[in-house]
C-alpha cells in the first residue's frame, strides 16, 4: 500500500516542532547529528525556508506528524534528513519519505540526493543502501549519494498525483478527527456541566 505524503507549508511549523520535540535525546542525536536541546529544536524549525526548500510528512489519525523529510536545496544537489518517531519505524515511513524526496528533488532539477548521518543509525544507513546509495564512512560519520535522473513529464505529474492523493487522504484525516471531538464533546458524562445547575 502506498503511504500518503504530503508537503508541508510553513504553517504547519507547530506540528513540525512537536515531532521534532517527540524525538528523544538519542534520536535526535541520530537525526541532527549532536543530542540538540528544545530550543535549539525550536530554532532549527523557524529557520526552515520553505520557498528554498521542501519538507515532507505523513501524518496518523490524529494529524500527528509521524516521520518527517527535510529536503534542503544547495548547488546541484540536495540535502535531505529524515526523522521516524519510534513505534513508527520498520513500516516503511522511511523509505517512502525518500523515494517522495528523490522525485521532488528530480522536478527541482538537482544531480543528486545527499544524506548525512552517524555510522551507528543503523536504519538510515539500512535504507540508504535499499536506495542504491553510493556510502562513503569515515570516523564514525557516512555521507550517502545518489545520482537523479533528469526530470522528465512522468515525475513532474508523479509528484503531482503524490500531493493530491496526499491532500485528500489529509482532508479525510482531519474530517474524521473533528468528528470524533465533536462526538466526545456530545457524549453524557464526558462535555463540561452547565455552570448554575
Amino acid at each position: 500500500m502506498t503511504i500518503p505524503i504530503r508537503e508541508l507549508s510553513r504553517a504547519e511549523r507547530n506540528a513540525l516542532h512537536e515531532h521534532f520535540i517527540a524525538l528523544d535525546r538519542h534520536d535526535r542525536r541520530l537525526r541532527f547529528g549532536t543530542p540538540l536541546g528544545d530550543p535549539t529544536v525550536h530554532s532549527y524549525v523557524e529557520r526552515i525556508d520553505f520557498t528554498h526548500d521542501a519538507v515532507f510528512g505523513i501524518a496518523d489519525d490524529e494529524l500527528k506528524l509521524l516521520g518527517v523529510a527535510h529536503l534542503a536545496r544547495s548547488r546541484g544537489h540536495a540535502e535531505l534528513g529524515v526523522s521516524v518517531l519510534e513505534g513508527h519505524r520498520g513500516r516503511g515511513i522511511g523509505g517512502a519519505l525518500l523515494s517522495r524526496t528523490h522525485l521532488h528533488a528530480r522536478n527541482w532539477g538537482v544531480h543528486a540526493l545527499f544524506m548525512h548521518c552517524l555510522t551507528e543509525n543503523a536504519q538510515m544507513m539500512r535504507l540508504a543502501r535499499r536506495q542504491n546509495m553510493d556510502i562513503v564512512a569515515e570516523a564514525g560519520e557516512a555521507d550517502a549519494w545518489l545520482k537523479l535522473p533528469p526530470a522528465d513529464a512522468a515525475s513532474h505529474f508523479g509528484a503531482v498525483f503524490a500531493q493530491r492523493v496526499a491532500l485528500f487522504d489529509y482532508a479525510l484525516k482531519a474530517q474524521l478527527s473533528m468528528a470524533r471531538t465533536l462526538a466526545g464533546a456530545l457524549t453524557p458524562g464526558i462535555a463540561s456541566p452547565v455552570q448554575g445547575k
